[in-house]
């Protein structure tokens, strides 16, 4: 079966190609879709998810950096490193746009080739949520399978989180914050404290004296923010597309996706906006 809209590429390996497709390994890259079903909208639904597996990894790009450079007190390279996260996390929001140009029934005319298949299955988007702080014990569980497989998602599961450098960062610039807090056995969840969100208080108080530590928490905000409005939007897509219908995966669908939909990474950045 000849897959629809199938892209040029040359037929006798990539001996005098372009440079830039030689480079970039163009010609690899559209040899990934391969489409099941006759639907052209199942090839749509390829190269979508091959997009966002592709951002996924340029958001973990520039939060491994800010880790880092957090860690090293570089503070505004760190800052720098957390914009274009942030540029590339919107880049994500927006791909869902695509997805809802397909009416339900074009969906489900391919859905059952799916089986067990899910986005929640994809490595990076695990090994992007360890990386900034989520480490709940359910969704190790869930990929467990795929830790030795993987060796990114297991380095991500026992290394400091993002969240766990920005603590640090503020206990060296003064802040009283219980070593336990942001130095805690590799791989556990994290568990909001009174202590950080007086930090951070006190922080957004007086944003002059603490300059730094005050575009640092923006920008983890800023961060978490878009990660919630990519949740919120899938959401809402899968309600437009499936209605409660139960989601693949073995998920419960629309009920467990907002159950997600209600996490925050960061959270005491969120609930300081209270005492203000």
């Amino acid at each position: 079966m000849e897959q629809p809209s199938s892209c040029p590429r040359q037929q006798n390996g990539s001996e005098g190609a372009p440079p830039y497709v030689t480079y970039a390994h163009m010609d690899r890259l559209h040899e990934l879709q391969q489409p099941r079903s006759d639907s052209p909208r199942e090839l749509t639904f390829l190269l979508i998810s091959h997009v966002k597996e592709l951002l996924f990894r340029a958001v973990l790009v520039e939060v491994d950096q800010a880790r880092e450079q957090l860690r090293e007190s570089q503070v505004d390279q760190a800052c720098e490193s957390l914009s274009r996260a942030v540029r590339v996390q919107r880049l994500l929001v927006n791909v869902w746009d695509t997805m809802t140009a397909m009416s339900p029934d074009e969906f489900l005319a391919f859905r059952d080739i799916l089986g067990e298949a899910s986005g929640t299955q994809s490595f990076m988007y695990r090994t992007l949520e360890f990386a900034l702080g989520n480490k709940d014990p359910r969704t190790v569980a869930q990929c467990s399978r795929s830790m030795d497989l993987y060796p990114e998602l297991k380095k991500a599961l026992y290394a400091p989180s993002l969240y766990d450098e920005a603590l640090s960062l503020l206990v060296r610039m003064g802040a009283k914050i219980p070593r336990g807090v942001y130095e805690r056995e590799p791989g556990a969840p994290y568990t909001p404290s009174p202590a950080v969100e007086q930090a951070w208080l006190a922080v957004y108080q007086e944003p002059t004296r603490w300059r730094q530590a005050h575009r640092v928490a923006e920008l983890l905000t800023e961060v978490s923010y878009q990660f919630s409005r990519w949740r919120a939007t899938h959401l809402l897509v899968v309600e437009r597309m499936l209605g409660s219908k139960p989601g693949t995966g073995g998920t419960a669908g629309l009920d467990w996706l907002r159950s997600v939909n209600e996490h925050r990474f960061f959270p005491e950045l969120w609930t300081v906006r209270t005492l203000l």
